[in-house]
């Protein structure tokens, strides 16, 4: 399966992530959160409107804006919870 961001994702998918396509704070930030390459993440729900989704990496919870989704690239693996 080829990368896909992990903004077009639907609650309950699970993937790995491959790549940040951030530079400068915004990756740094990322980082600091936990999203590196390598990770399993899973999508625990999205908010209306194109707001924000929350996702959880390990046993952490994070609420991410599209934008910012839109940067992670996620890869194979992805199933249902």
């Amino acid at each position: 399966m080829p990368p896909v961001k992990l903004s077009v994702l639907a609650p309950g998918q699970t993937a790995t992530i491959g790549a940040i396509e951030a530079e400068g704070p915004v990756c740094e930030r990322m980082a600091a959160l936990g999203l590196r390459s390598g990770r399993r993440i899973s999508v625990i729900r999205r908010a209306r409107m194109n707001g924000p989704i929350q996702v959880r990496i390990g046993t952490t919870d994070l609420i991410l804006r599209l934008s910012e989704a839109a940067k992670v690239l996620v890869r194979a693996g992805v199933s249902a919870l």
